[in-house]
């Protein structure tokens, strides 16, 4: 019945456009909801429709504009000028708010300086979203369709979507109720209704999620694509595989250069001059490098323990060495697994039992392969080798322990408090490592030693 109803405006509003009686179409429209009016030029797709749209008020317009589908708004906004096109942006926030990206783009591509200046200021999707990312290029189909429909609507319209084999479906409102396959129609019935063939509990998220986050959903739930909703649960794009794996590679490129302790860049290697390459490197070399002047201050502090047994020195790049080494394997493991979401900070002190357990495995290992070499090579001969050689093989344990203690706890407080997990990652760990080493060191030499 609604569906007569549709036609029949639809032929009066053809036969009024045809005898030009703008302002009686006029009256007929103002006393529609946006979405109504959507309908019917959805049914009209033609070369009239830029004519109706400028007949209606500018802010019924815009509402207007936000309910109609993608193709309709392609077509609109190939008619339009670039004023009009003005004209609905600027009596519209909402519209940019919640237009898919590729509309947008669509958009951009036909207004002048100005306008894409005050679009992009309007255009509220963080550059690292899924509302940045994703596309508008799929297929929407009807829960009252029945499954031949719907086979004839994706060879009417998937030739350029970027993904025909998912289907989403949405309710009058443009609101995401279900999904659907191409196999799931292919194998149904021809007089089968979508909504009876469709997956209702459908996973989606917002425009303003993260695209990291996103990203990791395709892992976990083996998607092609996933929907893109707005706060009210209308589909306005997807991301797609493709789009994630972009994704992906963009954030462990990035997590890659943070754990170097390099600015990330947004510019491939040979793209990037020296200044630019020398801007992301220089502020990490001289944070790391004024934080080393603290393992040089305790060195001189313990001058009197070294003075006694000059041989301890040479053993300090190996002990500082393996605390290094040992915080990274650890703050790696950790970050890898906040990465993918196997961990959260309610999870610290299950990860630190961890992480001690093999700390005292490692320890011990290291420290017994350790003390036999010391007595066999390094120190064969020299005077009180068994003291040194356990005060080595000692600090070796409490620094292993150390380090991965350190290494696993630091990137989980960063990711509690807001700061990105790889930051946490060698050099930085090294540094804190090499510093806590030395004190070991020196205090259980004091402390064997008696110096």
């Amino acid at each position: 019945m609604m569906e007569q109803v549709n036609v029949t405006l639809t032929e009066t509003i053809k036969l009024l456009l045809d005898d030009k009686k703008f302002s009686t179409l006029r009256d007929i429209l103002i006393t529609m909801k946006p979405f109504d009016i959507a309908a019917v030029f959805e049914n009209l797709q033609d070369e009239k429709m830029p004519i109706l749209f400028r007949i209606l008020p500018k802010e019924l317009a815009a509402e207007t504009f936000v309910e109609m589908d993608d193709e309709t708004q392609e077509f609109l906004i190939h008619g339009f000028s670039d004023s009009e096109l003005k004209e609905v942006v600027d009596d519209a926030v909402d519209l940019i708010e919640e237009m898919p990206a590729n509309v947008v783009k669509r958009i951009l591509r036909q207004a002048d300086k100005d306008m894409r200046k005050q679009i992009n200021e309007l255009l509220k999707y963080p550059e690292d979203s899924a509302g940045s990312i994703m596309t508008t290029e799929f297929i929407v189909l009807r829960p009252d369709m029945t499954a031949e429909m719907a086979i004839k609507r994706i060879r009417r319209t998937g030739v350029d979507k970027e993904t025909i084999y998912t289907c989403y479906v949405t309710d009058a409102n443009n609101k995401l109720i279900g999904i659907t396959t191409v196999k799931d129609l292919l194998l149904a019935e021809d007089d089968e209704l979508v909504k009876s063939i469709m997956e209702e509990n459908v996973i989606s998220v917002t425009t303003l999620a993260d695209q990291e986050q996103v990203a990791q959903m395709f892992s976990n739930y083996n998607f092609l694509a996933l929907p893109v909703v707005d706060n009210e649960n209308r589909l306005v794009g997807i991301v797609t595989i493709d789009d994630a794996i972009d994704v992906i590679q963009e954030e462990a490129t990035e997590d890659i250069e943070k754990m170097a302790a390099v600015l990330p860049s947004d510019k491939p290697y040979m793209k990037t001059s020296v200044f630019g390459l020398y801007k992301k490197r220089a502020p990490w070399l001289l944070i790391l490098m004024l934080s080393a002047t603290f393992t040089s201050a305790i060195i001189s502090s313990f001058e009197a323990v070294l003075a006694n047994v000059l041989i301890l020195s040479s053993f300090i790049p190996m002990i500082t060495g393996s605390g290094g080494n040992a915080g990274s394997q650890a703050s790696v493991s950790v970050i890898r697994a906040l990465s993918l979401g196997e961990i959260h900070f309610r999870s610290i002190f299950l990860v630190l039992w961890k992480e001690f357990r093999v700390s005292i495995l490692c320890g011990i290992t290291l420290a017994a392969a350790n003390f036999v070499k010391l007595l066999l090579f390094d120190l064969n001969g020299q005077e009180n080798a068994f003291m040194i050689a356990l005060v080595i093989s000692l600090t070796l344990v409490g620094t292993i322990i150390m380090a991965k203690l350190v290494g696993s706890s630091l990137p989980l407080l960063a990711s509690k408090v807001g700061f990105d997990p790889a930051v946490m990652a060698n050099p930085l760990i090294s540094t804190v490592c090499d510093s806590l080493s030395l004190l070991i060191y020196f205090g259980v030499a004091k402390l064997i030693l008696h110096l």
